[in-house]
């Protein structure tokens, strides 16, 4: 609609004020103006609009049956504009910060503890980035990331936050009981986007274990470690994960440890630029440090 012809909102806000108030005394003291020009905005709104909008009492002013037509409409104009005024400030107060992990510790890890962060800090929105790439944290995608690997990280600060150990893992329902019965079974592979020569592998595994003859490099292969995981518990196969990756899994029962040994991971770290933190970086690293305390002290 265009064109439209209104008052102007000053004259339209006195009434409100009067006719919600039955005072041009009171509705002068909410507006911060006097009572004179009060009844000024209400007289220039009788005139513009031909009729008269109160009866003037001693004390108090009476709504005419014009005023009466008019007051509800305004007053829920006035409403729904305090309402909406009021979630635009809301929302530009409301702080958020990005997260970058790897597409596995974010589906394991991560999700299923922000409700635990939405909890402790229910005025901060996190947004997860999950990319097996890692993100350039001076670029502006993330404000910190969760890396796997023997550091150190050139150009950012970085802290230890969870040590890893791999061990063969799979469905309670394979029944295994010792390494030998890995024979019989079909071996689950994570393929390592930069493997080392610390990178826990089923080979590596034998050589702890003394299994000898067993063909490591059988088996169904994923690029994604979650859908490795996936299959495990699906009763596909055993896999090598990392224990405290499905930690959540080994304690629902939905994965088992047969038996060891466990191989030496590197640690999941906690890493942000190297210039001043800002308070949310510095409340994401609190909670992921708690978080992996909880863990910690329910492994051990």
């Amino acid at each position: 609609m265009s064109g439209r012809r209104l008052p102007p909102l000053g004259s339209l806000r006195a009434f409100e004020a009067a006719a919600r108030l039955h005072s041009f005394k009171r509705a002068a003291e909410e507006l911060s103006v006097t009572p004179t020009a009060i009844s000024h905005q209400i007289r220039a709104l009788e005139a513009q609009i031909g009729v008269r909008l109160f009866e003037r009492q001693t004390r108090r002013v009476a709504m005419t049956a014009e005023a009466a037509l008019l007051y509800p409409v305004l007053r829920d104009g006035f409403d729904a504009f305090a309402e909406a005024i009021a979630a635009i400030t809301a929302r530009r107060q409301r702080r958020a910060l990005t997260l970058s992990a790897t597409l596995s510790f974010t589906a394991k890890w991560l999700v299923p503890r922000v409700a635990s962060f939405r909890a402790a800090y229910p005025d901060l929105d996190l947004r997860l980035h999950a990319s097996d790439d890692p993100v350039d944290l001076h670029g502006g995608i993330a404000d910190a990331a969760i890396r796997y690997g023997r550091g150190p990280y050139p150009g950012l600060v970085a802290e230890r936050l969870i040590e890893n150990r791999f061990a063969p893992l799979c469905s309670p329902r394979l029944g295994l009981r010792r390494p030998e019965d890995l024979r019989a079974q079909s071996l689950l592979h994570s393929e390592w986007r930069h493997p080392t020569e610390d990178t826990p592998t089923w080979q590596a595994w034998c050589a702890r274990a003394g299994l000898a003859g067993l063909d490591v490099e059988a088996g169904l292969r994923f690029t994604d470690e979650s859908h490795a995981i996936q299959a495990a518990i699906a009763g596909h196969g055993v896999a090598l994960l990392s224990l405290a990756l499905v930690a959540d899994d080994l304690a629902a029962g939905t994965l088992v440890q047969p038996f060891g040994p466990a191989l030496d991971g590197y640690p999941h770290w906690f890493v942000r630029p190297d210039t001043p933190p800002s308070t949310e970086v510095l409340a994401l690293r609190d909670w992921l440090r708690s978080e992996a305390a909880v863990e910690g002290a329910s492994a051990g």
